[in-house]
């Protein structure tokens, strides 16, 4: 893949183009999107689903040329992230706390 224009006009989203260059947004950094930065860049929810099944599927087919690890799941990223904010309470908050 050349470009990120190329890119969003396979996936027929080519009216997304001028907002990626606006935000500098290219190939490099392509996989590091999440919804909400598509969100945030006004992308629609069907369209942000599309292209981050997109995202996923240039994840596959790279296989081990991608540089960076992938991100763990969202459930585990949410339950280090419920971890991290129970051990700054003090004790007698987390003791009433359950743990999912």
């Amino acid at each position: 893949m050349q470009d990120i224009a190329e890119w969003l006009e396979k996936l027929g989203m080519s009216e997304y183009a001028e907002r990626f260059t606006e935000n500098r947004i290219d190939v490099s950094v392509l996989r590091d999107l999440t919804d909400q930065d598509l969100k945030d860049l006004g992308v629609v929810l069907g369209d942000r689903r599309k292209m981050l099944r997109a995202i996923a599927a240039l994840d596959g087919a790279a296989g081990s040329t991608s540089t960076a690890p992938a991100p763990p799941p969202l459930r585990q990223r949410r339950r280090r992230a419920r971890q991290s904010f129970l051990a700054c309470l003090p004790e007698s908050k987390v003791s009433g706390a359950t743990s999912r």
